[in-house]
């Protein structure tokens, strides 16, 4: 469904009031149900909820919503983390858990800075705090133009085993299937939006040294694209944070062994609920 035309937002569970509510951010190219497995395996009753960001899942395309938002045109993950804050605060969330992996922690972290009083706790799973270099940067560029072009997503579909790592390619050889399904689901444009969003992304380094809540960072065992490196670099900023290493599992955690990813985040918003 969307809330006031901004985000599609797919609801896992609806809890009491008690507990703050679980919300969770996707990676690129996909769209919220790569959360689905973790979703499950969740205890308890808190409310979960999962954003599909701006151009992907059933969302509107980033051109709408920062149409609505009365955002700059050009894609940004601020774009993207305003909609979400509106998206819920509609749903009535106005304290949350926000748990991103890689695209979603890049949204995640900008919450953070553009709406602190929405983050309660912060997950930042298989991410990065700083920016792209030159070649990452091109290479973003250059993809979104080569979709919107050829105007289907041949040139990302490469990454649904690239998002995987070497023990899942190898034991779970159907996930690489799955990605690939969920990538196709996704629109040209939509795609084309997110790279040039995360190409403009600025460091958000410092926005983590002031983060004084609740966080965790977790990253895949076998994650390449954002490895253990920038996993340690964000938890050595957070004052107040916990480091999980999942074994098993590359970039893409929350599919791949979701059972480690869900009780971190379960520990995580615990922790909220007692601060």
């Amino acid at each position: 469904m969307t809330i006031d035309g901004l985000l599609a937002v797919h609801t896992y569970r609806t809890g009491p009031a008690g507990p703050v509510p679980l919300a969770l951010l996707h990676g690129f190219p996909l769209d919220h149900r790569m959360w689905d497995d973790v979703a499950a395996l969740l205890p308890g009753d808190r409310t979960v909820l999962a954003p599909d960001l701006p151009g992907l899942g059933d969302s509107p395309s980033g051109d709408d919503v920062a149409g609505a938002l009365a955002a700059p045109a050009e894609p940004s993950i601020d774009a993207a983390a305003d909609a979400v804050a509106a998206t819920l605060r509609a749903a009535g969330v106005e304290r949350a858990v926000v748990a991103g992996l890689s695209m979603g922690g890049y949204v995640a972290m900008a919450l953070a800075e553009r709406h602190p009083a929405l983050v309660a706790g912060l997950g930042l799973l298989d991410t990065k705090s700083t920016t792209d270099d030159d070649a990452a940067r091109a290479g973003r560029l250059r993809i979104a133009a080569a979709v919107l072009a050829e105007g289907r997503v041949d040139a990302v579909l490469g990454m649904a085993r690239a998002l995987l790592g070497e023990t899942s390619r190898e034991r779970q050889p159907e996930l690489v299937g799955l990605v690939e399904h969920w990538i196709r689901g996704q629109g040209p444009a939509g795609i084309a939006w997110s790279q040039r969003a995360m190409a403009a992304r600025p460091d958000r380094t410092a926005v983590l040294a002031g983060f004084a809540g609740p966080a965790l960072v977790l990253v895949g065992a076998e994650d390449a694209i954002a490895p253990l490196a920038a996993a340690e670099h964000e938890a050595a900023a957070l004052p107040d944070a916990v480091l999980v290493v999942v074994p098993r599992a590359g970039h893409l955690t929350s599919v791949e062994n979701p059972e480690p990813v869900a009780a971190a985040l379960d520990a995580l918003a615990l922790r909220v609920d007692r601060a």
